[in-house]
């Protein structure tokens, strides 16, 4: 039987032989700096249309362990940031760029040409009002963005991609989607922005830097307009009215909800409206590695969002 992956993740686990285990380690850097630096990247043709790493991993292994510009196969970060921006600009690409890293300044460079040595400098050293105000000029030129800032994010929403600045670290990951999230900073960060850009009434709460909370309000005024006799809905009826939504539709959004959400509950407050309440936590691995749920992952939320989005612009929802 040839040696397996199972073998080496065995090996290493073993406490008792840290020398071996170092030694082994040591081959695979050097197997992977070659497969970088001497195989994939000399081929320019095998590095642009098929990268000898799925996705270029390899590449976003470095970045994300602060390796500098210096540590990196140079022709291969030179692509990807040519295939995030000719994404971004919408032109033909080999593969979508999503969950792809670069520098700080490579980002800034390719959405905010213009402004992106100023931005670079103001972002690094957190002068923020100066950064507002290039970002809220160019929204006001209708660059369609929208921004929002955290402790140690900053996110940014561009032509529905959502891209995550890494303050402390100095890189971005662009086009967030199956990355699982860092943690319920960000969690909260990503419902507030677009809170902001599509329910700006709503209020999300952090309850013992534990659990999110998200509490949705649907006035009496809609819920009692909805029909108690199910068979009264029309088959072809409009999937937007509220009797077909709340009775055909709301108990699968329901369901979608539980596959990412700890707990939801359902009730109705002393003003007889409907009150729905989302708990979501970051889903995590225990320290044994087994696996016990999927981490949460940015394409969750977007599901969440979706929910909460078309409720509240469909049914005049108000948030509390």
């Amino acid at each position: 039987m040839p040696l397996e992956e199972k073998h080496i993740i065995d090996f290493l686990k073993n406490p008792i032989i840290k020398r071996q285990s170092s030694e082994l380690l040591g081959h695979l850097i050097n197997r992977i700096n070659d497969l970088c630096f001497k195989e994939c990247q000399v081929d320019r043709i095998t590095c642009t249309l098929t990268p000898m790493c799925t996705r270029r991993f390899l590449l976003k292994l470095r970045i994300k362990n602060g390796l500098t510009m210096e540590d990196l196969p140079k022709f291969c970060y030179s692509v990807n940031k040519g295939v995030i921006e000719r994404y971004f600009r919408g032109k033909t690409i080999v593969y979508k760029p999503f969950d792809s890293y670069l520098y700080l300044i490579d980002f800034l460079d390719i959405f905010f040409h213009g402004d992106y040595r100023k931005l670079n400098k103001y972002i690094s050293f957190k002068n923020w009002d100066a950064t507002y105000k290039i970002l809220d000029d160019r929204i006001k030129e209708e660059e369609k963005f929208r921004y929002y800032r955290t402790d140690n994010y900053f996110l940014i929403h561009y032509e529905e991609r959502l891209h995550i600045i890494f303050l402390n670290e100095g890189y971005v990951l662009c086009n967030a989607n199956r990355e699982r999230i860092e943690d319920l900073e960000l969690v909260k960060a990503i419902f507030k922005l677009h809170a902001k850009m599509y329910f700006p009434e709503i209020v999300i709460k952090l309850i013992e830097d534990k659990f999110i909370s998200i509490i949705m309000k649907i006035p009496y005024d809609i819920v009692s307009k909805i029909t108690n006799d199910y068979s009264k809905i029309v088959k072809n009826q409009n999937k937007h009215h509220p009797d077909n939504y709340f009775w055909n539709i709301f108990p699968d959004d329901l369901i979608k909800l539980s596959e990412f959400c700890k707990m939801i509950n359902l009730h109705m407050d002393n003003f007889n409206d409907l009150i729905l309440t989302l708990i979501i936590e970051n889903r995590d691995y225990n320290k044994i590695n087994i696996k016990t749920e999927d981490p949460l992952k940015y394409r969750d939320l977007n599901e969440i969002i979706k929910i909460i989005d078309y409720i509240y612009n469909k049914f005049y929802v108000i948030w509390v």
